[in-house]
């Protein structure tokens, strides 16, 4: 029976004994695979006695790939056997290898921490309230006026905050241009703070066909490395000037946009839709709020490895948003003028608390006994299934099969992991701010 040799914070050493008699099988069945490469003087390619290619190549000559070939069998049975987590590729040792014999293969691997939870129930939180307000009714509306909005083009004035512009510029640092200071017919609209501080406010009293430079200075948090701080010309023609006509508020405008007769009904809907919206962001931070009081409670040491992962799975996602939108993650890195390491290195306090919460989660989950049964995982991908293929039962049959044959464990873990944030948010005090 394997045993653990030592354990020093989050990593394990162990031996395991590769039996003499497993270690001559791989040797065999090696020899099977490999030997139609070996050329031996006096015989066809790959037709080699095995004794002539250990005479010429040495004894140990299969030894080496029957290793390679039985330890990841293992390596599995005996991480299982020890009731380990690895969470990182094992450091394996081998000091002497000889055929015949048995093999010792020394091994240190990084494990999940262990959780000193906290207290947990009865945490008291601070109670968060989003209150669907008239401003904030009357700034929908506003918005569905903007979104109808018709352009008229102006010719007769200078621009002013609240238009729309189209211009041409150019940007220099000193004397040199720089990557993505130069553009022709941008819409800007005067006011929206969207560019640089200072550029748009020097495009106020301008009039079409004016060019003229405009002096900004880059701001010290500017996302460009190399940009921040510095200062900076544009050269600018101003191509057009327009504003939008909004409509008028009024119960045949509600008609146009929406399946309601008067102004009143659909400002009714908002408030419906914004309580709901904001009852479910409410539960949604103070469930956050219940997990970052947990986590502040526990103690844990959490390995490296486990941030690095999760590092990885995020700069992963991120390379996927961005090819949908049909950028690399390279061009875009290049952009913010920062390198790979940087970029990582800066989420790695997002990823270290995202860490932390799930092991904060699963040791509640384990302290209280958590578990689902084979139904309720049934249940949940039966709805997920019906959700996503609606009226396509043949599909909704082909999919519950694949997800029940391959992914029931993530299920499994996600409704656990749902009902231990569950029974933290039912058993949180959540007390009013003073």
């Amino acid at each position: 029976m394997t045993e653990i040799k030592s354990r020093e914070k989050n990593t394990v050493k162990f031996d395991m004994i590769l039996k003499a008699e497993d270690v001559k099988k791989a040797e065999t069945e090696v020899y099977n695979k490999n030997k139609k490469y070996f050329q031996i003087p006096g015989f066809r390619k790959g037709h080699a006695p095995r004794k002539i290619i250990e005479n010429v190549y040495g004894k140990g000559v299969f030894l080496e790939d029957a290793v390679n070939e039985l330890l990841p069998k293992y390596y599995e049975e005996t991480v299982k056997e020890l009731g380990i987590e690895v969470v990182d590729q094992p450091e394996i040792n081998i000091e002497e290898a000889n055929s015949g014999e048995d093999i010792k293969v020394e091994v240190s691997v990084t494990v999940k921490p262990e959780v000193v939870l906290g207290e947990y129930k009865n945490i008291e939180v601070e109670d968060v309230k989003y209150e669907v307000t008239e401003e904030l009714i009357n700034s929908e509306l506003d918005n569905q006026r903007h979104m109808n909005a018709r352009l008229v083009n102006i010719d007769d004035r200078a621009a002013k905050i609240g238009d729309k512009v189209n211009i041409d510029f150019k940007g220099f640092v000193g004397d040199e241009t720089f990557e993505g200071g130069a553009a022709e017919g941008h819409e800007l609209e005067l006011g929206s703070n969207t560019f640089i501080p200072g550029f748009e406010d020097q495009i106020v009293g301008k009039n079409i066909g004016d060019e003229f430079d405009v002096n900004v200075t880059f701001p010290e948090e500017y996302f460009s490395e190399e940009l921040k701080g510095k200062e900076a010309r544009f050269e600018v023609k101003l191509n057009s000037i327009s504003f939008e006509e909004l409509p008028e508020l009024d119960d045949e405008f509600i008609k146009d946009i929406s399946d309601f007769d008067t102004v009143d009904e659909y400002k009714a809907d908002i408030k419906e839709k914004k309580e709901k919206e904001f009852e479910e962001r409410e539960k949604r931070e103070k469930e956050e709020k219940v997990l970052e009081k947990v986590v502040e409670t526990m103690e844990v040491e959490v390995p490296d490895a486990m941030v690095n992962s999760q590092i990885d799975s995020q700069v992963q996602n991120f390379d996927r948003n961005l090819k949908a939108q049909g950028m690399s993650l390279e061009d875009y890195i290049k952009m913010l003028g920062t390198t790979m390491e940087a970029f990582r290195e800066n989420l790695r306090a997002d990823a270290l608390k995202q860490v932390k919460t799930s092991l904060a989660i699963e040791a509640v989950a384990k302290a209280e006994n958590f578990e689902v049964s084979e139904e309720e995982v049934e249940s949940e991908i039966d709805k997920m299934v019906k959700d996503y293929f609606k009226d396509d039962e043949e599909q909704q049959k082909k999919m519950k099969e694949y997800m029940l044959e391959n992914n029931k464990e993530g299920f499994k873990e996600n409704l656990i992991s749902k009902k231990t944030v569950d029974f933290l948010f039912e058993n949180a005090k959540f007390v009013e701010k003073n």
